[in-house]
């Protein structure tokens, strides 16, 4: 922590450390909620937070350059630069990809293939640097972009690929990095709901042109809100520093040598790019030096639920299609959720077993923003679909996931597993 507050700072520690050692509520089996997300944080967050209010040093500064440090360190990559949310990383790293510095860059009308089945703010920021999302189908058993679609989908406008690591699951980088090198395509990996995923042990992220993260408050990790991208390239890094923050220079390793050259211009104010204002807070920043200390733990838990479930849902298999821990050696899943997806065979709808689980306080919800080129919103843009995509509707209609978290223990994955079996157990097998 920084500055020297005395009694002041270790007394609010104190509190803070018997308020968040006040035991929980036990769980009440259909009585107590099993919600999709916990929060992530305790005493330590908040004192570190706690200690930037005092200190009045609120906007980024030390902490958010410390946790950036911590994040590089941790992907195994150069540079990793704080922004206020995944959307913005996302935002960022398009828009550092087809900024107008960049001789190779993504232009107006270029196309960008990316999985239909994923977040809103996976496609968006797509269109808001003026080129078109080519969206593609998903792989039912990771629910990620099935890489054969994407040779199919290029053509001559095409610039990137930007897979998306949903619910945990690692793409297959290593036949998207050939078809990355062999068609001279950018790589933009959405890993927002990946953190600390391994891919042939490596974590992903470090294998694209740039990576993307979420730290919102329902992710394996929270700053609240809060984003990082992450890249091993120094220009684009540099880049992304100075469009997070209104264009100017002040974060730059080569600010002296840029200022030397408009000398009768404050180097505080020179604004030498294109820029927004997405900054992180140097409460995120408090946040994530002391998150992703835990985020290992997170992840073991995660698995060790997942395991369960997969040991006692697999003899569901008639009817519902569970996923699989990774079979790849160094790869590893990291269960951002447990999805199901109720096949068409099954005697039941998703709805049916959804309203169930509902009903015994088991929270639920469907995957992501489902197949967007069916969402609305999609009839505004310009964009591209590459075949029918079968299995992103698919997954539209027949696919949910429940919670999958550090505040999942014994008795609520039990639990859990338990009510499935009550529901299945009625139906005409």
């Amino acid at each position: 922590m920084r500055g020297d507050w005395g009694g002041t700072i270790d007394e609010i520690t104190a509190l803070l450390k018997n308020y968040f050692s006040r035991a929980h509520e036990p769980f009440d089996p259909g009585k107590t909620k099993i919600p999709l997300s916990v929060p992530s944080y305790g005493w330590e967050e908040v004192a570190e937070a706690m200690e930037s209010l005092l200190s009045t040093w609120v906007t980024m500064g030390e902490k958010v350059f410390q946790f950036e440090s911590m994040w590089a360190e941790y992907i195994g990559v150069k540079h990793a630069i704080m922004v206020n949310s995944g959307s913005s990383a996302n935002l960022i790293a398009l828009s550092v990809l087809s900024n107008p510095v960049l001789e190779d860059r993504i232009k107006p009308g270029d196309e960008v293939i990316v999985p239909a089945v994923t977040w809103s703010t996976s496609i968006f920021p797509i269109v808001n640097v003026g080129a078109v999302p080519v969206l593609v189908d998903v792989d039912l058993e990771t629910y990620t972009i099935n890489v054969e679609q994407i040779t199919a989908a290029i053509t001559e406008r095409t610039k990137a690929i930007m897979p998306v690591h949903l619910l945990g699951f690692s793409c297959d980088m290593s036949r998207i990095m050939e078809i990355a090198q062999a068609y001279d395509l950018f790589v933009i990996e959405d890993c927002c709901e990946a953190p600390g995923a391994t891919y042939k042990g490596k974590k992903v992220g470090g294998f694209g042109d740039l990576g993307t993260f979420s730290f919102f408050f329902s992710h394996h990790i929270s700053t609240i809100e809060g984003g990082m991208i992450v890249t091993n390239n120094d220009e684009y890094a540099e880049l992304a520093k100075v469009l997070r923050a209104h264009g100017w220079i002040r974060e730059l390793n080569r600010r002296r040598e840029i200022a030397s050259q408009y000398p009768d211009i404050d180097e505080r104010f020179l604004f030498v790019n294109l820029g927004f204002n997405v900054r992180p807070t140097e409460i995120q920043g408090a946040f994530g030096i002391h998150q992703l200390k835990k985020l290992e733990q997170f992840i073991e838990h995660r698995r060790e639920n997942a395991n369960y479930w997969i040991n006692r849902l697999s003899r569901y298999s008639d009817v519902l299609m569970i996923p699989q821990q990774e079979e790849e050696a160094g790869s590893r899943h990291v269960w951002f959720g447990f999805p199901i997806t109720v096949k068409p065979e099954a005697p039941f709808t998703r709805e049916a077993l959804v309203r169930f689980l509902e009903s015994r306080q088991i929270e639920t919800r469907p995957i992501m923003a489902g197949n967007l080129s069916e969402q609305p919103a999609l009839q505004l843009i310009a964009h591209r679909v590459v075949g029918t995509l079968p299995n992103s509707r698919l997954v539209m209609r027949r696919s949910f996931f429940f919670g999958n978290h550090h505040g999942i223990a014994e008795r609520e994955r039990t639990y859990i597993a338990n009510c499935f079996d009550e529901f299945l157990m009625k139906k005409d097998r």
